[in-house]
């Protein structure tokens, strides 16, 4: 597929124009530039596209050490980007316990087992994110004696997202008793009829547990950033917001990047704290910000911030998104805020001052109100318009709440892939019109415009795969083929732009990514089959067959190990 050459019309202009390292050839480019262009070829020289058009015209530019790549009339995308996704748990597959894959509760007992049994008495047993609720045949949480049996000798750490489940051993080391209080803005779950920690533990409860866990070592980390980077290229991805990047994994980025050996653009969402609900004071968080000595946006085109990240509410399948009508089955339960409004108000206004945006996990309607109140409070007293402040998430979103951020010029990233394996949990909790009416992309394109809008998957929560992100977006189907919110099924071309040109805004890089346009980076994805022509079933079948960044291929088709 590979080769050299050029012809005398090719030599002539590339003498006056710097030839091509590279020229890709025999392919149907989609440009996603504001026409929706489509190429047969296109040049590359210094990782940028310098030349983007039909196959004669390219092949001219050839010089004589030039790389001809014949793809084969595949078609090729520009480089995807998830705006939401937490990108350093890819790095711990190799590491943790691996549970997205269980479908019962036996399974999942029987996977620790066999993972703490390769473990030296007393090593942590940790996990990696995943949904027992969506997941499991039981559609429950595993409880700290199922815990105890599978690993009886080793404490045990999983993780689920904004949930954690533990064992005894766990329980004992961070000296978690029956009589131990809940922190602020978390639970210890406990059993209702002794009073004792079930081994559930919630939201700021998760840290008691989580601040045990020993430091992975520099190299470690480094190791683990480099394959996370990797495994996000093998499903066609060059940029990712990271969603919730500690200073820790913020450096390990840092060495990853200035050792050269990154793959994958990362414009970080940054938890200064470890947590999305800061434990520092207002005092306290106000003195970080003005002494930081930097604002969001900053960086260069490898790795860079893209603002601070908080939170002010759970989840739908969790039940604890937070709601404007309450839940169907009590509607005096209205879902959990996990920061007070006053106290959440200060958090935000205090970034904008010091020149961080700021994204706001906010999952339910309510949530969503509260969100909008702090950004106006904060527009008041410096203006946020045209700085791209985000709703992370917007699950629920309402037509007025959209006018309000339209107004703002607030951001919405979404995950419609939420709805692949969890929408039938989300009509269990919050009945079947919510269902419907979750993730409304339809809507938010006719109100908001695709400027204010992107989507990623939030992984591990959800699958990684941007194809089965886009074909939940275009049939609005969950895994079974059931149907949720049809009138919200948006275009092929929309859920393409939503991955591209219309992403590539949340990080301010739509000059240098986003679309196949010479003088922007050479970041594309060769795919398997034709996104634009496959019946609508096969969208989600689609594999990347080769990524390319900066005009260097990371993925070539082979699993990474």
């Amino acid at each position: 597929m590979d080769s050299r050459g050029h012809g005398a019309r090719g030599a002539n202009r590339s003498e006056s124009i710097g030839a091509p390292d590279t020229i890709y050839t025999n392919g149907k480019f989609l440009k996603v530039d504001p026409l929706f262009g489509v190429a047969s070829a296109v040049a590359v020289r210094d990782g940028r596209f310098v030349a983007v058009g039909k196959i004669d015209e390219i092949s001219a530019l050839a010089g004589p050490n030039t790389a001809i790549i014949d793809l084969g009339g595949r078609t090729v995308l520009p480089g995807l980007i998830d705006t939401h996704a937490h990108v350093e748990q890819a790095g711990l597959i190799k590491y943790t316990v691996q549970l997205n894959d269980v479908t019962t509760v036996e399974q999942a007992l029987a996977r620790i087992g066999e993972h703490a049994g390769r473990l030296p008495k007393g090593k942590w047993v940790r996990g990696a994110q995943w949904h027992p609720v969506s997941q499991l045949a039981e559609k429950r949480f595993l409880t700290r004696e199922e815990l105890d049996r599978a690993a009886p000798h080793n404490p045990v750490c999983l993780p689920i997202g904004h949930f954690t489940l533990v064992n005894s051993e766990a329980f004992a080391l961070a000296k978690i008793t029956k009589d131990t209080p809940d922190p602020d803005g978390g639970i210890i779950h406990r059993d209702k009829s002794t009073g004792e920690p079930n081994g559930t533990l919630e939201e700021a409860a998760e840290d008691l547990v989580h601040a045990l866990l020993p430091e992975w070592s520099d190299e470690d980390r480094d190791e683990q950033m480099k394959f996370a980077m990797r495994y996000f290229n093998q499903f066609g991805l060059t940029s990712a917001i990271s969603a919730a990047v500690d200073p820790a994994t913020f450096r390990a980025h840092q060495r990853v990047r200035q050792a050269g050996q990154a793959s994958l653009r990362i414009s970080a969402m940054y938890a200064p704290t470890g947590g999305l609900n800061p434990s520092m004071t207002i005092e306290e968080w106000e003195l970080f910000f003005s002494r930081i000595g930097a604002a969001s946006d900053f960086g260069d085109d490898w790795l860079s911030y893209s603002g601070v990240k908080l939170q002010i509410d759970g989840g739908m399948t969790l039940r604890t998104a937070a709601m404007r009508d309450g839940y169907p089955d009590d509607r005096e339960y209205k879902g959990t805020i996990v920061i007070e409004p006053s106290r959440f108000n200060a958090l935000v206004a205090a970034a904008n001052r010091y020149g961080w945006r700021v994204g706001v996990h906010a999952v339910g309607d309510a949530a969503i109100d509260r969100v909008l109140d702090a950004y106006e409070l904060a527009d008041a007293e410096r203006s946020i318009k045209g700085r791209r402040f985000i709703v992370i998430h917007g699950s629920l979103m309402r037509p007025d709440q959209m006018q309000r951020a339209k107004k703002l010029d607030v951001r919405v990233d979404a995950q419609t892939s939420f709805l692949w394996d969890k929408a039938a949990v989300v009509a269990k909790f919050l009945g079947k019109d919510t269902a419907d009416r979750a993730f409304p992309m339809r809507t938010m394109i006719d109100i908001m415009g695709l400027k204010l809008i992107g989507q990623g998957t939030d992984y591990p929560i959800n699958l990684l795969n941007p194809f089965v992100n886009m074909y939940v977006m275009v049939t609005r189907r969950d895994k079974n083929g059931d149907v949720y919110g049809e009138g919200e099924r948006i275009s092929r071309k929309e859920a393409i732009q939503l991955y591209t040109s219309a992403a590539s805004r949340y990080s301010f890089s739509e000059d240098k990514v986003g679309s196949i346009e010479p003088g922007k980076y050479a970041d594309m994805v060769v795919l398997s089959d034709d996104i634009m022509t496959i019946p609508e079933e096969g969208i989600k079948d689609i594999t990347a067959v080769r990524t390319i960044v900066g005009g260097r291929t990371v993925y070539d088709g082979e699993a990474i190990s």
